[in-house]
């Protein structure tokens, strides 16, 4: 799920954070494109690095930084938040006025889920501490002075393949994907990807 809009269009001035960056490859692809002032925050990391000129990594929460942004980003890493509230109350108070908040999960609303339950692949536990739905990621956000733009899905067939075979009772390996499913029905998983709802 995507919370906030995937057509940001940021101006290359904007300040940018990745938040759950590991190894910067979406930094650094925003830096080959023109960026000019980009920030990932990981406490994973082995240390702060200096990538590029206006391209840093750092050793810490974004919480411990003194920077405010125009877009904060968290691709596929509040799931792994162990205090969701006190991250999307930092990351308002370190927006700028305007500024915008992207954040891509796996949601609780899910078609899957409400198939499969233990089963979804997206539970992921104990990696994943959080799986909100929609609804109350809104409230949530909300609650802390955001405003929603849009809310889009945009899982791949992972999700479907992946339930699939711990449904069956194997271990999650994409080869075994021809063992189990012919073409066409991994096809059909593609095609299972659910649109824009807000």
């Amino acid at each position: 799920m995507v919370f906030g809009s995937k057509k940001l269009n940021p101006e290359f001035t904007c300040r940018i954070a990745d938040v759950g960056c590991g190894n910067g490859q979406l930094l650094y692809e925003l830096y080959a494109s023109g960026y000019l002032d980009l920030h990932g925050f990981d406490p994973f990391i082995d240390a702060d690095k200096q990538v590029a000129p206006g391209l840093t990594l750092w050793k810490k929460r974004i919480e411990e930084s003194g920077y405010t942004f125009d877009l904060i980003m968290m691709h596929h890493s509040f799931e792994h938040m162990e205090d969701p509230h006190e991250v999307l109350k930092c990351c308002y108070r370190q927006l700028k006025p305007g500024g915008k908040l992207l954040i891509r999960c796996p949601v609780a609303d899910a078609q899957v889920w409400k198939a499969h339950r233990e089963l979804w692949v997206q539970l992921d536990a104990p990696r994943h501490l959080i799986i909100p739905t929609v609804a109350g990621l809104k409230i949530k956000a909300e609650q802390l002075g955001f405003v929603l733009d849009e809310v889009e899905f945009d899982s791949s067939d992972f999700q479907f393949w992946g339930t699939e075979l711990y449904r069956r009772d194997e271990i999650l390996d994409e080869s075994k994907i021809a063992k189990f499913f012919y073409e066409g029905r991994k096809t059909n998983y593609a095609q299972k990807k659910p649109s824009k709802i807000i």
